[in-house]
């Protein structure tokens, strides 16, 4: 049995609008804002969870499937360095928008994007492999046994965006195996992951990619429910939206009740001080997961 905890997680601050930037010139475009289920995926109080926990002032930190820059602005505010894996050229652009805006000049110096996938990560961190102290992973549904969208959402969301482009590539097996190319000895791991039903059924990611990560070496460490909610005294104080509202139904009904996400999983997992093998893309590894 792993040990179990719950972090508070409800990242009110992600829902305030975002800062104005200076404008340096009339080309200038206006920040377009990240939906609300791209922008819950690693928010600002679940990165200070991780990194406050995980690593110590100084430490370098690389997130794959990065969606926003809440990791990136958490890294710097705790005196840590930081590396987002962000491919999609838009996004990168949102991104650093965002990081312009929040940041100063001293601290957007511990922070960089790499346009490289998520698979790509060992290449793309070729100069500090065995040096990261903490990676951090939230992959799509796609990556992790749900289905593909099958049409272009409507949405100026760069984040949606950014998941089309990447689509017809399985990168969650190689982002495991690059992950531990690139920590040291003793670093974490930190997959974020979220049950949902889909076509009948319930799909539950966090085993799955649990056994794969400890067929390569990692130890499973810790089991986390990252509460995205608020809590009023004993209660979760869960708000609908429109979508929601749409599917009110006569309580006697006898279909199924709305199911509404208030929390995310974290599976936590290190990397051995000696580790015994390397799991690298030079051995029998085919790099996925399904």
């Amino acid at each position: 049995m792993v040990p179990l905890t719950v972090w508070l997680c409800s990242d009110l601050r992600s829902q305030e609008p975002p800062p104005r930037l200076s404008a340096r010139s009339n080309r200038e475009k206006p920040d377009t804002p990240i939906c609300v289920q791209h922008r819950q995926t690693v928010g600002r109080e679940l990165a200070q969870h991780l990194i406050s926990t995980c690593t110590s002032k100084g430490a370098l930190i690389a997130e794959g499937f990065t969606t926003s820059e809440a990791t990136l602005i958490t890294a710097a505010e705790l005196d840590r360095r930081a590396i987002a894996l962000v491919p999609h050229f838009p996004l990168a652009q949102h991104i650093g928008n965002r990081l312009r805006a929040a940041l100063d000049q001293r601290r957007l110096r511990r922070v960089q994007m790499r346009s490289v996938r998520p698979d790509q990560m060992a290449k793309g961190l070729a100069d500090h492999l065995g040096q990261v102290s903490l990676v951090i992973g939230a992959p799509p549904p796609y990556e992790t046994g749900g289905h593909n969208p099958r049409r272009v959402p409507r949405t100026d969301c760069p984040a949606c965006r950014a998941d089309l482009w990447m689509l017809s590539s399985e990168q969650l097996g190689l982002f495991l195996a690059s992950a531990w190319r690139v920590l040291a000895p003793g670093g974490v791991l930190a997959v974020v992951t979220t049950a949902r039903h889909q076509a009948g059924h319930l799909i539950d990611p966090a085993p799955r990619i649990i056994r794969h990560a400890q067929s390569l070496g990692f130890r499973y460490a810790q089991h986390v429910i990252a509460l995205r909610v608020p809590i009023e005294g004993d209660a979760l104080v869960v708000q609908a939206g429109p979508t929601d509202l749409a599917q009110l139904r006569d309580t006697r009904s006898g279909a199924l009740p709305l199911t509404v996400g208030v929390h995310a999983t974290v599976s936590l997992f290190s990397k051995p001080q000696e580790p015994t093998s390397s799991p690298g893309s030079d051995g029998p590894y085919s790099g996925r997961t399904r």
